[in-house]
């Protein structure tokens, strides 16, 4: 037997309006001082010849300056922190990126070890940021190195 089926009554719903959409805040974090001061070092290395952005580069790393304590302390702040984390990266990115540039403008002969000029930011910028753990004594001789390395070594030692 075919069962009848029961007619639904159709019933009108009621216009409502959509519910406000909620405005998102969103707050941008302040730089850490360690971000401005590295900042402010890849803007002063754009502009200058490379023995001199070196040089702006190991004083900014020196045992007794600012910078490596700001990076150390911001650094350690960050660690569970992303956004922090990637802000810090992002600013050391610029300085790295600002010597390369300055690298490859330069007009002096490459490198003895035969880098690229990306690479060889990076190693100077790591051997730079090294100096701040050496002991005041022996910056100048890990200066004179780091001008070695780059083909920028003042000539007659």
């Amino acid at each position: 037997m075919a069962r009848a089926r029961r007619r639904q009554r159709k019933t009108r719903r009621k216009k409502t309006r959509p519910a406000p959409k909620r405005r998102i805040r969103v707050t941008v974090p302040r730089p850490t001082r360690a971000e401005t001061l590295l900042l402010a070092l890849a803007k002063d290395l754009a502009g200058a010849p490379l023995d001199g952005a070196l040089r702006k580069l190991a004083d900014a790393f020196a045992p007794s300056a600012e910078l490596p304590r700001e990076v150390y302390g911001a650094w350690i702040k960050s660690r569970r922190e992303k956004t922090a984390s990637l802000a810090l990266s992002w600013a050391r990115e610029q300085v790295r990126l600002s010597l390369e540039e300055t690298i490859a403008r330069s007009p002096r002969g490459r490198p003895a070890v035969g880098l690229t000029p990306d690479m060889l930011a990076w190693l100077l910028l790591a051997a730079c940021e090294a100096i701040a753990h050496e002991p005041p004594s022996a910056v100048a001789d890990r200066v004179r190195i780091v001008l070695e390395l780059s083909g920028h070594a003042a000539q007659g030692g």
